[in-house]
């Protein structure tokens, strides 16, 4: 187990279009290891690529429930619909947590470790946190989608 070094803003690496990954191989199964590990030490639902130095379309979610580890490798919305309402953080930006609006279902296309294809449906939470890491791997930040800034002691963290 390694633990990455988690890039706080206003590192220029978080503001970038990452690269699609076309080597799928030990290295990048250590890298999502790695994330996974750190994301689990950082109390995070989420982690990308960008946020631990690498600017590769590579991220992980696990919300706590029974879909446990989702890996994202190169993953793209195929569709979206309807609207949710809530609270987002970033292991990038902390103690920082606003109101953002999303979309309630979203379904994706994506690679595992080893590049084979999956598609993926997500409603309510687990369609956030999948929504809020792919932003990350083309450079937008839950800031730029913040309706309000929650004040502190406002949401339960």
């Amino acid at each position: 187990m390694s633990l990455l070094q988690i890039v706080k803003y206003p590192n220029e690496i978080l503001e970038v279009e990452c690269e699609t990954v076309t080597t799928f191989d030990r290295k990048l199964a250590k890298l999502l290891n790695d994330m996974y590990d750190t994301m689990l030490e950082e109390d995070g639902v989420g982690l990308a690529a960008p946020q631990v130095g690498i600017a590769k379309q590579v991220a992980i979610v696990d919300i706590g429930d029974d879909t446990g580890l989702i890996e994202l490798v190169n993953p793209i919305i195929l569709e979206q619909r309807g609207e949710q309402i809530g609270p987002e953080g970033c292991l990038s930006f902390p103690g920082l947590f606003g109101e953002v609006i999303r979309y309630d279902y979203i379904k994706v296309r994506a690679q595992n470790r080893k590049g084979k294809t999956y598609i993926i449906e997500a409603r309510g939470f687990l369609a956030r946190a999948i929504q809020h890491e792919i932003d990350h791997l083309h450079g937008v930040l839950f800031t730029s989608k913040v309706n309000r800034y929650y004040e502190e002691g406002e949401i339960e963290g």
